[in-house]
C-alpha cells in the first residue's frame, strides 16, 4: 500500500510507524520532563516570546549563506535518507537540512519555530550509508520530540553564562540551570539514539556509527563487541574515587560518553518495549494530550531506582546498600573508596566473625570476571 504523499521516498524494506508518539522511544527521564513541559499552561507562548531573544534567525541565515542545503540537487543521498526517516517516523513536515564544512564529526537539530538539521562534512565523510541513516533518524527523532526547542534554549543560556560571568552570583545561578539542562539533554540523546534505531532498523550499523565517532574511520581495526566491553568495564571498574571522577567528567557534556550510548542502545534493543514498537504496538501522538504527568514521573523514578539496584558502579552499589540498610556501612564505604576487598581486618563483623557484607565489595557480587580477563586497568 503506497502513501501518495511520499512517492519520492526510496523503497525500503523497513517498517513504518504511522502516528507514532515520541513517547514510544523516549528515555524515561527525558519523557517525564517533556510531558511535564507540554502540560504547562502557556508553555508555547513563553518559548515563542523567547525566540526574539535567541539567535535563531541569525543561525538560519548563517547556515543558508555559508553551508550547503540538502536537496535533490545537492547531497541527494542525504535528502533521500531525510525523507525516508520522516516517512518512517511519520513526521509530516520534512525539516531543512544543511551540510556544514567542519572536520569534526557532528550533527544537531536546533530551532524554536521550525527545527533545522545540520551535519558536518566530517560526519558525512566518516560514516557509510547505513550508519548515516541512523544519524539522520537520530536528528529526526530530536525534531519529533521537540528537543530542538530546548537545545536552542541551552545554547542561549550557555552563551549568556559567559557574558554575565563578571556579575557576582549571576553566573552561578545560570550555570545551575545549564547543568540541569545538560543532564536532561544527555538523556534526550539516548532517546534520539533509539529513534535512529527505529529508522535504520540495523543495530550493528548504529553500533558502528558510534564506534567510528569514538575511534575514527578505522573499522578494520575495531570490533563492536570489544567496544561494548569497554562500556561494561567503564561502569563496573574502579572504586568510589573513579565514580566521582566519572560524574565530574560528564557534567560539562551535552552528550553521554560514546561507549555508554552504545551499551544503552543495545540494552534497549533487547527489551520488550522495543519489540512491541517493532510489532506495531506503540503510543500514538494523538494521545499525547491525555498523558499523565504523575505516571511519567513515576516511570522515571522507577527507572532510576532500577538503575541504582542493577548498576555495577561502586557509587551506585553503595547508594543501593544505604537504601537497603546494609550493615557495617563504615567498612563498606572504606572498601569501596579504596578498592580493597574484605579479606583482612575489615572483613570482620562486630563479634570478630567474618562479615558476609565485607565480601560484597569490589571483588564480590558486583564483579564477574570475564574469560581471559586481566587485572583492572588503573586509569580512568
Amino acid at each position: 500500500m503506497t502513501d501518495t504523499s511520499h512517492k519520492s521516498v526510496p523503497s525500503r524494506h523497513r517498517k513504518r510507524f504511522p502516528g507514532i508518539s515520541s513517547r514510544a522511544y523516549e528515555h524515561p527521564a527525558d519523557r517525564s520532563a517533556l510531558v511535564a513541559l507540554r502540560k504547562l499552561s502557556g508553555f508555547d507562548t513563553v518559548f515563542k516570546a523567547l525566540s526574539g531573544l535567541l539567535p535563531e534567525r541569525s543561525l538560519r541565515l548563517l547556515f543558508l549563506s555559508d553551508s550547503v542545503r540538502v536537496s535533490d540537487a545537492q547531497f541527494a543521498h542525504l535528502n533521500d535518507m531525510l525523507r525516508d526517516a520522516c516517512y518512517i517516523l511519520d513526521l509530516k513536515k520534512v525539516p531543512p537540512m544543511y551540510v556544514s564544512q567542519d572536520p569534526q564529526p557532528n550533527a544537531m537539530c536546533i530551532g524554536l519555530d521550525e527545527p533545522i538539521i545540520v551535519v558536518t562534512t566530517g560526519l558525512v565523510e566518516l560514516l557509510d550509508e547505513e550508519e548515516m541513516r541512523a544519524v539522520v533518524g537520530h536528528e529526526v527523532g530530536h525534531a519529533l520530540s521537540g528537543h530542538a526547542v530546548y537545545r536552542t534554549i541551552l545554547l542561549f543560556l550557555t552563551n549568556l553564562a559567559l557574558k554575565v560571568a563578571w556579575i557576582p552570583l549571576g553566573n552561578v545561578a545560570i550555570m545551575a540551570i545549564v547543568t540541569a539542562l545538560r543532564e536532561w539533554f544527555r538523556k534526550s540523546e539516548l532517546s534520539a539514539d533509539r529513534a535512529g534505531l527505529l529508522v535504520g532498523q540495523d543495530l550493528r550499523a548504529s553500533m558502528r556509527g558510534l564506534m567510528k565517532i569514538a575511534g575514527g574511520n578505522h573499522l578494520h581495526e575495531m570490533n563492536v563487541d570489544a567496544f561494548l566491553a569497554q562500556a561494561d568495564e567503564y561502569e563496573k571498574g574502579g572504586d568510589l574515587r573513579d565514580s566521582v571522577l566519572k560524574i565530574l567528567n560528564v557534567l560539562p557534556r551535552t552528550h553521554p560518553f560514546t561507549t555508554v550510548r552504545a551499551a544503552e542502545l543495545k540494552k534497549w534493543s533487547e527489551t520488550r518495549d522495543f519489540q512491541r514498537v517493532m510489532d506495531g504496538h506503540y503510543p500514538k501522538r494523538d494521545e499525547d494530550k491525555d498523558t499523565s504527568v504523575t505516571d511519567s514521573f513515576r516511570e522515571s523514578a522507577a527507572h532510576y531506582a532500577d538503575t541504582v539496584r542493577t548498576s555495577k558502579d561502586p557509587l551506585m552499589k553503595l547508594v543501593g546498600d544505604i537504601a537497603g540498610g546494609a550493615g557495617d556501612l563504615g567498612g563498606k564505604l572504606r572498601d569501596r573508596f579504596t578498592g580493597t576487598g574484605g579479606g583482612n581486618g575489615s572483613g570482620a563483623g562486630k563479634g570478630g566473625a567474618p562479615s558476609s557484607d565485607a565480601t560484597d565489595g569490589s571483588e564480590g557480587t558486583w564483579r564477574r570476571p570475564e574469560p581471559g580477563e586481566e587485572s583492572p586497568d588503573s586509569g580512568s
